[in-house]
């Protein structure tokens, strides 16, 4: 299967385009700039410039599935956090309803089920990560929500607690490795419309899904 992961020069996008390279999938990484693009494609991955603050529907050309794992940045202001958490994922949804995509999996985060709860830096952040969820459960794209806990650089553990939303969240960490890892297990399931919460467990990440 085609996967055009979008955000693939994150941290999380890398790790997930290293595993998809090294499965029976096959990665097309949406990046920004020349640069980013030949350090994919000297590392054997096909890449597609694209900017979600422009026009990047051309991305979308043949692909049959969509990893959505782009953010703003933590650095930047509320503005930018619009533009690429909120409007450019949404446009991203509505690209993937265009072309017929089969499975759309969207990288979100905690705390975005109940983003008033939060003041400061964190709140337009929440409040567009929330707005693009729901753009995604109404599009009528088959989708999958995934909500990590707090990222961190350890090394990844293998196991970990995915869990359905069910009105109570339960919260903490999770290595940016078993990220990759768990969305390699649900590239590889049939989408159903399900939304998770993921943080660090004792579930082997091959029996999660």
């Amino acid at each position: 299967m085609k996967v055009l992961v979008i955000g693939a020069n994150g941290q999380i996008g890398k790790m997930f385009v290293d595993k998809l390279k090294e499965s029976e999938h096959d990665p097309i990484a949406m990046v920004r700039k020349e640069e980013q693009a030949k350090a994919l494609e000297d590392n054997g991955v096909k890449t597609v410039l694209g900017d979600l603050e422009k026009d990047f529907s051309h991305a979308f050309e043949g692909v049959e599935a969509v990893v959505f794992t782009a953010g703003s940045g933590a650095h930047t202001g509320a503005d930018k956090t619009i533009l690429i958490d909120q409007e450019g994922a949404m446009e991203s949804i509505d690209l993937a309803k265009k072309h017929a995509i089969r499975h759309f999996v969207m990288v979100s985060g905690m705390g975005v089920e109940n983003p008033r709860a939060v003041e400061g830096k964190m709140r337009p952040y929440l409040h567009a990560k929330f707005r693009a969820d729901a753009h995604l459960e109404q599009s009528g794209v088959p989708y999958t929500i995934l909500r990590p806990g707090l990222l961190t650089n350890d090394d990844g553990k293998g196991s970990v607690n995915l869990y359905e939303y069910k009105g109570d969240v339960q919260y903490g960490e999770v290595p940016r490795e078993d990220v990759a890892s768990v969305l390699m297990e649900i590239i590889g399931s049939k989408a159903e419309n399900r939304l998770y919460y993921l943080i660090e467990g004792d579930t082997p990440v091959a029996e999660v899904i």
